[in-house]
């Protein structure tokens, strides 16, 4: 059990009707919790897990759109992020968030077994007060990249900056486009992945395009084809745990170098050949759109390169 943390977790309209007890054990697993959904059954007959607004909840309520839950397991010492002084690279920052262009190699934010080294601990080494919310080892994350995806990634510094970009990202506003290096010539060139994702059942660790699980669409363009790969330009329009890995493999695309989902044959790079190369929001105080972009990190790159000279089959 992991102690001394507190996390939010809220529920998207897509997620309306379901068990209570069923939607929080997989919110939990998707944050990298390691928990059967029995513990998550005792935890709400306890005062572990709260409800925003306040009242009595079960195992078998039915949850409701924009309700929050809150679980916070006490500790007998609070849990401090220590600051480590990582290369970083700041893409944008004001007093509501700051963007951040993530290196490969890299986790997001701090977790049991691996409290330091990562993105947060580096901002907060740089005196970056993030907001409280979404819980004390992930504080300002509204949302995720893989460790070893690059790119963009958005952190709230404030609690009204929170609220604005989770709500985006729950209506599915936010811009979120990614550069990928995938197996095979793709033949269309656009198109539409939709197929629900849910963990696998065959190993937690990983998920799976399976019937009864997550709507999850990803849409596609091809930008550059050669002879066993394709340059894609992905939009996500939901954004489950490695949707964009998840769904090229389920239809026989996976991604280079993808070290879960990927073939044992591909191209040599630290992780997969995904960025997340444009990140657009509404910025919480003036409503704003505003757009990111970043270029390729120099492995992808020189792989883009090396196919293109045809000097990588």
């Amino acid at each position: 059990m992991r102690d001394g943390i507190r996390e939010t977790y809220t529920v998207n309209e897509e997620d309306v009707g379901e068990r209570l007890d069923k939607w929080l054990t997989e919110q939990m697993q998707d944050n990298d919790w390691d928990l059967s959904r029995s513990t998550v059954q005792t935890w709400l007959k306890s005062s572990i897990v709260t409800r925003i607004p306040t009242g009595k909840i079960k195992a078998s309520d039915q949850i409701e759109v924009n309700q929050q839950y809150v679980v916070d397991l006490p500790a007998e010492e609070p849990v401090t992020i220590v600051g480590d002084d990582l290369p970083l690279d700041i893409v944008y920052e004001d007093e509501d968030v700051v963007v951040v262009n993530k290196p490969r190699g890299l986790v997001v934010h701090p977790a049991p077994g691996h409290l330091r080294g990562t993105l947060v601990n580096a901002l907060v080494a740089r005196g970056i007060i993030l907001s409280s919310l979404g819980g004390e080892m992930r504080p300002g994350v509204v949302h995720r990249i893989d460790k070893d995806t690059s790119g963009l990634v958005m952190l709230a510094k404030t609690d009204r900056a929170y609220y604005s970009l989770t709500a985006q990202l729950q209506a599915h506003t936010v811009e979120r486009q990614y550069t990928a290096i995938v197996h095979g010539r793709m033949t269309h060139q656009n198109g539409t992945i939709e197929m629900p994702i849910a963990r696998d059942p065959q190993d937690r660790q990983r998920m799976a395009a399976i019937a009864g699980g997550k709507q999850a669409v990803t849409h596609f363009q091809v930008i550059e084809r050669f002879d066993r790969y394709t340059l894609v330009r992905c939009r996500l329009e939901t954004g489950r745990t490695h949707q964009i890995r998840v769904h090229f493999a389920a239809i026989d695309h996976p991604l280079a170098g993808d070290p879960v989902y990927g073939r044992r044959h591909t191209l040599q790079i630290a992780g997969q050949a995904l960025h997340a190369q444009t990140l657009g929001f509404e910025h919480p105080s003036t409503g704003e759109w505003r757009v990111f972009s970043s270029e390729l990190p120099e492995d992808m790159a020189g792989l883009l390169t090396g196919l293109q000279a045809g000097r990588i089959r």
